[in-house]
């Protein structure tokens, strides 16, 4: 299994690699892309995260953190 680096490496990833970039859970992940908080994008059969939508995430998280 391959690490990801910070967003900006690359353009998608895949789940497994968001899981280590945000120290997330597969399920949280889905939970998250269910509930409109992280957006995803699927090729084929895959489900990518861009990694904007990992900075659009963190981003909401550290406004979430401050109310």
């Amino acid at each position: 299994m391959s690490r990801a680096g910070p967003p900006g490496d690359r353009r998608l990833y895949r789940i497994t690699d968001a899981m280590h970039l945000l120290s997330l859970s597969r399920s949280v992940i889905y939970e998250q892309i269910r509930s409109g908080r992280l957006r995803s994008v699927t090729q084929g059969r895959t489900r990518l995260i861009p990694a904007s939508a990992i900075t659009d995430y963190i981003a909401l998280l550290e406004q979430e953190a401050q109310h």
